[in-house]
């Protein structure tokens, strides 16, 4: 099992990293709050612990930027019904902390609008992970973050925060048209929120 990828970080979107290590382009899955960490450091070496999700079809790798994102995104794939994809909505939608404290809580609502949870798979995650959840250590980012929502882009690069929402959306599985009115609609009413608040407040809309 691969415990970490460290090296220089080549290329980054808000759903995928890409860490060359000793000559090799690792694509690596990545929750919002992991992309918030990176950005504005392509080319710096970069560390992300990893987990691999391997079917017959399929061999992928999911980044985070601590130990803790890492432990509750494969402790969410315990809850029946909930796959890596999956997983990975909920932590974009939501920080870790407050992922942590959602759980903790019983807040079902709240984890019930993350698209593809309905009410019962969230008090599932609930019941199965109530008493787990605030056992993970969410250490502080090791490598240096800012916050999600302080990343603010200017007026001018609207267009560019437009169409990597979408693309990212798009990546997670909704339609782009969707995906595009909604963002649409959210720069209008914010026309500097960065690109992960408008995907994260998106994730809530579709």
């Amino acid at each position: 099992m691969i415990e970490y990828i460290k090296g220089n970080l080549t290329d980054l979107t808000p759903t995928c990293a890409v860490i060359e290590a000793a000559g090799v382009g690792y694509a690596i899955n990545i929750a919002l709050p992991s992309y918030s960490a990176m950005v504005g450091k392509e080319h710096v070496e970069t560390k992300l612990y990893v987990t691999e999700i391997i079917r017959e079809d399929t061999h992928d790798l999911f980044g985070f930027f601590t130990r803790g994102e890492r432990e509750l995104f494969l402790m969410l794939m315990t809850v029946s019904g909930i796959g890596a994809n999956t997983a990975r909505m909920i932590m974009s939608a939501y920080s870790a902390s407050e992922i942590r404290q959602i759980i903790a809580t019983g807040n079902a609502r709240a984890l019930s609008q993350v698209k593809g949870l309905g009410p019962k798979t969230a008090q599932r995650i609930i019941v199965d992970l109530k008493d787990k959840v605030l056992k993970i250590d969410l250490e502080s980012q090791e490598q240096g973050t800012k916050s999600q929502d302080g990343l603010l882009l200017s007026v001018e690069v609207d267009n560019e925060v437009k169409q990597e929402a979408v693309s990212a959306l798009t990546m997670l599985g909704f339609a782009a048209a969707a995906s595009g009115k909604a963002v649409d609609k959210i720069l209008k009413e914010d026309p500097t929120a960065s690109v992960e608040k408008v995907i994260k407040i998106a994730l809530k809309m579709l």
